[in-house]
């Protein structure tokens, strides 16, 4: 760090800059405690998608054993031809949004396939459509975990370290320039006793 110069300029320079960071900080704070709620949010949602998602995959094994069944061919039944995610801006942090998904269950033989499969069909596009939507939900909420720690780091920074040491340079210097001027004042009064007494002898 630089050595501090102890003169008006620099105390004028140090009171500017405690200004803006006072001015800064509760607008960080702000966004911080915005992050935050969003954060909370975005861990609900997550929750909500995975209390779906869990009957689901439950039901799957409790009323489909059949599925398991080497005669019954279910490979790629069911599968992803496309996610498409837009992008929200939330506080300066860009959140994925889940626009569309789409899955294709695959034309089978009405006739050569058990009357289950379509009933599993269905659930399994389902499955995989909220399995879609818990990783979506689970990068927002990561990305929100990020964006918090960053913004709490910063405001951190100016409520613990750029403050406190901008109010202790300015402390200094003002300490500094009223010694010196009181020094001034005494060595005056000194030289203003000596002449006088110069003058008297």
């Amino acid at each position: 760090m630089a050595r501090l110069a102890l003169n008006k300029a620099t105390l004028s320079k140090q009171v500017q800059q405690l200004k803006i960071f006072e001015r800064f900080l509760p607008s960080l704070d702000l966004k911080r405690k915005q992050l935050l709620a969003e954060r909370v949010k975005a861990a609900a949602a997550l929750k909500l998608t995975e209390q779906e998602l869990a009957p689901i995959e439950g039901l799957i094994a409790e009323q489909f054993p059949m599925a398991s069944h080497e005669d019954v061919d279910l490979a790629g039944l069911a599968h992803v031809n496309g996610v498409v995610l837009g992008q929200e801006n939330v506080v300066g942090v860009k959140l994925p949004v889940l626009e569309s998904i789409d899955i294709e269950v695959r034309e089978y033989g009405l006739l050569g396939r058990p009357h289950w499969v379509d009933r599993f069909a269905q659930i399994l596009r389902d499955t995989m459509a909220l399995r879609i939507r818990v990783q979506v939900d689970r990068y927002r909420l990561d990305l929100l975990e990020v964006g918090v720690r960053k913004i709490t780091q910063r405001v951190n920074l100016f409520e613990k370290v750029l403050i406190p040491r901008t109010r202790e340079s300015i402390r200094r210097i003002r300490i500094y320039l009223s010694d010196t001027e009181r020094a001034g004042v005494v060595q005056a009064k000194i030289s203003k006793k000596k002449r006088a007494v110069e003058e008297a002898v």
